[in-house]
């Protein structure tokens, strides 16, 4: 039975600090979590770090002192406001719903809730609307990191022209795949220089000045789950279940920030101007589009900024309302850490 939280309830309304925990606080998408905390201000009465048994008893430093990092144990979650979970699957399905039982708001960067018909898959810019009451400590599910930044460049179009249809490719750093595929490029790409032999351990192949179109497993309809993962979510987000939407997903040997080459067929009529004028105000999106300067989105003017950049914006000359588009942002902040502050950050009225 998921309780209220009158603690939780009482800080909503007073403005107060909330207490807060990070499962997962030792790898990248948890450090990322503290790091935007810190950055943000966020108004933290009490931070507790969680992660596997191997890190526990690990320091990080918050706000002037060294946390001590603990494993997860029944109880852990009494009195925390807002769980951010960035563990995993196996450990946020089994506990999210313990946090949930002892009163604690759990935001899961996993892909274990994202498609259960019961639970918010929330982009703050898209969906806040589906951020549930605060008076009852729920799971929210944050999206898949291509699918973030998608749909904060498709809701704005999709209000002005209708979408009819979506194509997207995907273009995905290393960093995505964690630390150890971080560090197996920086590794590789001395030794494809210097004629040596690389062995990979966590890609199926060399990802030093390679692609791989090969993220997460295969289904038995050819694409694989980090693909369905987009098409699946951008159609729940955008509460478009009908929505044709295609994508191709590929591993590039970039560090860090996803780019996606995107194509869209709306039911209105658009014009370059129009879409301009729109992108321009649309929330957590930044117009990069000056190709004769050679400006557009770029990964590394991505890295670390809250943003999702769009541009290279054209029409398709065959077809006569589709558009294409080139979409970049940071991975790691708004695909996933970040966007999770956001929701707490809107659940709160912060």
């Amino acid at each position: 039975m998921n309780k209220p939280n009158p603690k939780t309830n009482n800080k909503n309304v007073s403005g107060g600090r909330l207490n807060l925990a990070v499962v997962g606080a030792t790898g990248m998408v948890g450090k990322e979590f503290i790091k935007i905390l810190q950055e943000r201000h966020f108004p933290v009465e009490e931070l507790r770090l969680f992660a596997s048994q191997r890190s526990a008893g690990e320091t990080i430093l918050f706000g002037g002192k060294n946390l001590i990092v603990s494993d997860l144990s029944p109880g852990c979650f009494k009195g925390v406001d807002v769980a951010f979970f960035s563990a995993g699957n196996p450990i946020s399905k089994e506990w999210g719903p313990r946090a949930v039982e002892e009163g604690t708001f759990v935001i899961d960067n996993s892909s274990a809730f994202r498609m259960d018909p019961a639970i918010s898959l929330v982009v703050p810019e898209v969906n806040a609307n589906r951020i549930p009451p605060r008076e009852k400590p729920a799971i929210i599910a944050n999206p898949n990191c291509s699918t973030i930044q998608l749909v904060v460049a498709l809701k704005p179009l999709h209000d002005a022209f209708v979408l009819k249809d979506v194509t997207v490719s995907t273009y995905q750093a290393v960093s995505g795949a964690g630390k150890e595929a971080v560090d197996e490029l920086k590794l590789q790409a001395p030794q494809h220089l210097r004629g040596e032999k690389e062995t990979p351990s966590v890609f199926p192949h060399p990802i030093a000045f390679n692609n791989i179109p090969h993220i997460d497993k295969f289904g038995d309809n050819g694409f694989t789950y980090e693909e369905m993962k987009v098409i699946n979510e951008t159609r729940k987000i955008l509460e478009l279940p009908n929505l044709p939407v295609s994508c191709t997903a590929v591993r590039t040997p970039t560090l860090n920030s996803h780019s996606e080459a995107v194509w869209v067929d709306f039911e209105k009529t658009a014009s370059k101007e129009k879409i301009f004028e729109i992108l321009k105000k649309a929330p957590g999106v930044i117009l990069t589009d000056d190709p004769s300067n050679n400006v557009y989105p770029l990964n590394r003017e991505a890295t670390g900024r809250d943003e999702v950049f769009v541009g290279r914006i054209r029409k398709d000359p065959h077809y006569p309302n589709r558009w294409l588009l080139w979409v970049v942002s940071d991975n790691i902040r708004k695909g996933a850490a970040l966007n999770g502050i956001q929701i707490a950050e809107k659940l709160f009225d912060l």
